[in-house]
């Protein structure tokens, strides 16, 4: 962006201002990778900011010079969609979200190292990520390997298609 970006610990506070950032980003930067039956479906449930990792102290907020949120993920030791720790030392990427009209200007790379430090000095040795069809790329970029196609089950008759990915910490 060419102006400094601040990465903080996201609060619940943040929740009206996230969930907003999510609601007008996935339906741009999704378009182009999958078709309206999946978007009309998927989106709904993707495009909602989670209190829990709000709260979590592991999910971030990434703010340009106007103190406006442009961007937020983070990570939990709990598998997403199940709640349930996985694999000892193995953390999982969590809603990662960026501004659609600055995407590419450092905003997802100052988040995810961030993210990667945190992850790293509470112990964490790999990070997985259910990546959307657009952002392996970028994951890629950011050191993570894609281990295969994946299918996540939002709700009952729900599929969204993403790429398991994961990083060595």
């Amino acid at each position: 962006m060419g102006k400094a970006l601040t990465v903080r610990v996201a609060r619940p506070s943040d929740l009206a201002e996230i969930d907003a950032l999510l609601s007008r980003a996935y339906p741009v930067l999704l378009k182009p990778h999958y078709p309206p039956s999946v978007l009309v479906t998927a989106i709904p449930h993707i495009s909602k900011a989670q209190p829990k990792l709000l709260a979590s102290g592991t999910y971030f907020a990434v703010l340009d010079v106007t103190d406006r949120i442009v961007g937020a993920g983070g990570w939990t030791a709990t598998q997403p969609g199940i709640g349930a720790r996985s694999a000892r030392a193995t953390g999982h990427i969590r809603h990662v979200v960026t501004d659609p009209t600055v995407v590419r200007q450092g905003i997802g790379r100052a988040l995810m190292d961030r993210v990667i430090d945190d992850a790293s000095a509470a112990g964490m040795r790999r990070l997985n990520c259910f990546s959307t069809l657009m952002a392996v790329p970028f994951y890629v970029s950011c050191g993570f390997k894609e281990i295969g196609a994946t299918t996540i089950n939002l709700r009952p008759g729900i599929d969204f298609p993403a790429v398991l990915m994961r990083r060595t910490l």
